[in-house]
């Protein structure tokens, strides 16, 4: 037969209990929180880069704009939204008859907790003139959370291939404007494995076919070709096709 424990004995036994499950919960509830911010900042920021793809698709200019911060740089001495409007604007309308983002994997990383960087792919087409260009290329993205809501501070587009959908761009210099002289992207030059993988090959392997031109960094991280220069993030294209 069990022997009842008196009361005061089973409350003093309960307390130092409870106690302990409030200092427990106590200790995990900012971190539970923390953890719960930091899931809805990648959804927050995954909702952006989509956004971004379909308001360029409808011609959604404001809508666009208003994904990147306000002080956003736009080329080498213009800041603002309105810079940025204007420029995407006139390339839109001068560039491509219609156009299609479709994004694939989207890799997110937070430095605080108001600033983070990432890279997603996209596969683009666009109807130019009398040619329907497809590409394939990638951003590497600067986000910053300003007033509670993410915004792109930065956008490089790194670029493999663009060419006429009947015209595979296969060999050199990929990126094949209507209208252009072929020029290299920028696909694999911010990866050392890239080129630590061609540099490496175990005995006997296949060498790498055709060179690249050679890549190196300016001062602010952006790629630069012997033969072609990327465009500055959100700045126009001064060789005429950009990331859209």
């Amino acid at each position: 037969m069990k022997r009842k424990i008196p009361s005061s004995k089973a409350t003093a036994v309960r307390r130092p209990r409870a106690a302990a499950r409030r200092a427990r919960a106590a200790t995990a509830e900012p971190a539970l929180r923390a953890r719960i911010e930091r899931l809805e900042s990648i959804e927050e920021i995954r909702m952006l880069v989509a956004k971004y793809s379909l308001s360029l698709d409808m011609r959604d200019v404001d809508a666009h704009v208003n994904l990147f911060a306000p002080d956003i740089r736009v080329g080498r001495e213009r800041v603002g939204r309105a810079h940025l409007k204007v420029w995407v604007d006139a390339m839109l309308r001068e560039q491509f008859t219609g156009t299609s983002h479709h994004l694939g994997g989207h890799i997110i990383e937070f430095t605080d907790s108001t600033h983070a960087h990432g890279v997603v792919y996209s596969k683009n087409e666009h109807e130019s003139g009398d040619e329907w260009v497809i590409m394939q290329m990638l951003y590497w993205d600067d986000y910053e959370r300003i007033g509670g809501r993410w915004y792109f501070r930065r956008r490089l587009p790194c670029y493999w291939y663009a060419t006429d959908l009947n015209k595979p761009p296969v060999g050199q210099l990929k990126m094949r404007w209507p209208g252009r002289e072929p020029y290299a992207g920028t696909w694999h030059d911010l990866w050392p494995s890239w080129r630590q993988f061609w540099a490496s090959p175990p005995a006997g392997a296949p060498q790498r076919p055709g060179s690249q031109d050679p890549c190196t960094l300016r001062h602010d991280g952006t790629p630069e070709t012997s033969r072609s220069r990327q465009p500055e993030p959100c700045e126009p294209d001064r060789d005429g096709a950009d990331d859209a």
